[in-house]
């Protein structure tokens, strides 16, 4: 079977963008502070030890698409005191990053962002960023009936909510796995990657799948990728 030429962007009508480790750079390791209290939180939900907890999280994030699904499903977790608590993070570590806010800015249509994360969270990294004014609105877990992606449902809802077409449509997303679904529902896929000594922080199957079919185009710097894609329409 014939891989499909990697499509262009000049028929984008609306722009998608995951939040963590895509519109700010992973070696930041903000979401590693979600990480460490997603794992204190197990150890007190479950009464286990922190090596037990971290095997257990990383299962669950890799099976179930977050930590709290996994925990949902397999321990009844209810979801609300979770959310609520693993989100309380330093946030100091993002700064203003006005070219990328000027290149998001000069994009042609609506843009959303489309998160696992929570809304309060999603609007604390675009004030930071000061990149809020930008997005037309952000689908976050809550929004998703808790149902994490990779699972197709989620991008189905988000699709519907705002009435968007996927063959017009773009998304951007740090791991491979969560284009999957958009690249088969006809949305032209960006995977951003790590540059430097970032990679090293991620786990070997977060990084596979950049030559994966379903992934039409990989930057490793998202703002000249989105002034290239002005440039080009």
């Amino acid at each position: 079977m014939m891989q499909r030429a990697a499509p262009g962007f000049d028929k984008v009508e609306t722009w998608v963008f995951d939040l963590d480790n895509t519109l700010y750079p992973h070696h930041l390791n903000l979401w590693q502070q979600v990480d460490a209290r997603i794992r204190d939180y197990i150890v007190d939900f479950l009464h286990i030890t922190h090596d037990e907890a971290f095997r257990l999280q990383k299962d669950y994030y890799r099976r179930y698409g977050t930590t709290l699904r996994g925990l949902m499903e397999e321990h009844g977790l209810e979801p609300g005191h979770f959310l609520e608590i693993v989100h309380q993070i330093d946030h100091s570590a993002l700064t203003p990053n006005p070219a990328l806010g000027a290149a998001i800015s000069k994009l042609v249509g609506r843009k959303f962002i489309l998160t696992n994360g929570t809304r309060r969270h999603a609007d604390a990294v675009m004030a930071r960023l000061e990149i809020s004014a930008h997005f037309d609105g952000v689908f976050d877990i809550t929004a998703a009936e808790l149902e994490p992606k990779p699972r197709p449902q989620v991008y189905d809802r988000f699709l519907a909510r705002h009435h968007i077409d996927p063959t017009k449509a773009a998304i951007f997303e740090d791991l491979a796995r969560n284009l999957e679904v958009p690249h088969a529902l006809g949305m032209t896929t960006v995977l951003v990657v790590p540059s430097g000594a970032g990679v090293v922080l991620r786990e070997d199957w977060e990084l596979a799948g950049r030559d994966a079919p379903h992934v039409d185009h990989v930057t490793d710097d998202l703002a000249g990728f989105l002034r290239d894609i002005r440039a080009k329409v």
